[in-house]
């Protein structure tokens, strides 16, 4: 298997890392940087640092494109015209919209490992990087199905769980859970940092809340300014629905009535719990066997659905008809009533499942 890495950083160099210990893959990779191939080549990231993007694709059976997000548009479009035509392209950006919207290449699956680290750049990347981590695949409506396939399988030997996710629903998910955050962060420090020099006083030694609160502010700005630039729209809407529930809580504090703050504050202790302890079920794996038409987008209809019900594809395989009209995916879905449910949502799709 070879591989080939499109910008080569601490996520770049982590699959880089994982795909030679863990595969047994050949990688080679391309950055502008030639200081950072380099060292890629000495942190065993790479077998081989490549001159060009041409050089890096010859003969590469999957390539990732780990580049800022706001450039992955372009770069899409370079890397699938110098990749093979059997080559799976894939990004690890992460907002979807635009590079998903920027090709409708079969060969293109868009991709956003949820995985990182509090150091950036090849030196601390790491074969682990990936263990465990949802790693979000948002396959376009002409994505190859045997090239998904090849990707999933490659994403699950890096140690992922990858799960589909439609590019829309992907950013509106992430302006919730990461990049709102991150705005808030920010928010909180200027707010702070502004009351503070009014009162001349020192940051008050009143515990951990503010600086677990604020741990992700000013963070990359090269990084972070082309997520808020390509996911505007989602992450303004999240702002206005944070401000409108703070406006709330405003209006209860000044109310007063202690039973509705008390309610209020039991409320956010379980939605916190409840969504920290949302995991896949565990449990036997059971085989779903499906069949197909032999066409564009149809592995990542099925694929996407699953994922939007939260069952997690442990592993799956495509096995193509003779005369290539028609397929079977077969598919191992952890856990009874996943599997279940997994069955009813492909029947929802009008293709034949059964368990073997």
């Amino acid at each position: 298997m070879r591989i080939a890495l499109a910008g080569v950083g601490l996520v770049g160099g982590s699959i880089g890392l994982a795909a030679r210990e863990r595969l047994g893959a050949e990688v080679f990779g391309f950055d502008p940087d030639a200081e950072v191939l380099s060292v890629a080549v000495e942190h065993g990231a790479l077998d081989r640092a490549a001159a060009s993007l041409d050089e890096a694709l010859a003969g590469a059976e999957t390539c990732f494109l780990c580049a800022p997000v706001a450039a992955l548009p372009a770069l899409v479009g370079d890397v699938l015209a110098a990749a093979p035509g059997d080559c799976v392209v894939t990004d690890v950006g992460s907002t979807k919209r635009l590079v998903t919207e920027s090709t409708d290449d079969e060969r293109f699956v868009g991709g956003h490992p949820v995985a990182g680290a509090e150091s950036s750049g090849v030196e601390n990347a790491r074969a682990d990087l990936f263990d465990g981590a949802a790693w979000y695949l948002t396959p376009g409506p002409r994505s190859s199905g045997l090239l998904y396939e090849r990707l999933h399988r490659v994403l699950v030997g890096l140690g992922a769980h990858p799960v589909a996710i439609d590019a829309e629903t992907h950013d509106r998910l992430l302006a919730t859970v990461s990049h709102l955050p991150h705005v808030l962060a920010n928010v909180l420090v200027a707010q702070a940092a502004g009351a503070l020099r009014g009162e001349g006083e020192p940051l008050p030694r009143v515990g951990p809340s503010f600086r677990d609160a604020t741990r992700v502010a000013g963070a990359s700005t090269a990084v972070w300014t082309g997520i808020y630039e390509t996911n505007a729209p989602a992450i303004a809407a999240e702002i206005d629905e944070a401000v409108d529930r703070l406006r709330a809580v405003a209006a209860t504090l000044r109310r007063g009535p202690p039973d509705a703050i008390e309610a209020w504050n039991d409320a956010a202790r379980e939605d916190r719990r409840r969504l920290l302890e949302a995991e896949f079920a565990g449990g036997a794996v059971r085989e779903l066997r499906v069949s197909v038409p032999n066409r564009p987008g149809v592995v990542g209809r099925v694929a996407v659905a699953l994922g939007r019900a939260g069952v997690n594809i442990v592993d799956m395989a495509l096995a193509p008809a003779p005369d290539m009209r028609s397929g079977a995916i077969t598919l191992w879905i952890a856990g009874d009533h996943e599997a279940a449910r997994a069955a009813e949502l492909i029947a929802e799709l009008g293709l034949p499942v059964v368990e073997p």
